[in-house]
């Protein structure tokens, strides 16, 4: 899943180099924390937070098919 992250954000940012996912289990639900250049945090956010939440969504659903468990995306400042 933390590559799937990476997939989707480095398709949206200018400096996909930047982009960095780390992965952390906090009482069994998935946390990722993505690290984008401070200039792409907007592209990563979108208007009105619709891009970070139609990641979420895809990131809840493969979640879900692959057994159900919880997961969250974090955009770390």
């Amino acid at each position: 899943m933390r590559e799937l992250v990476s997939t989707l954000v480095r398709g949206l940012v200018r400096e996909p180099d930047q982009v960095r996912v780390y992965e952390e289990d906090a009482d069994g639900r998935l946390v990722f924390e993505l690290l984008v250049a401070e200039g792409d945090r907007g592209r990563v956010i979108g208007r009105e937070g619709r891009t970070v939440n139609a990641l979420r969504t895809v990131l809840a659903a493969v979640a879900r098919e692959r057994g159900g468990g919880s997961c969250e995306l974090e955009i770390i400042d």
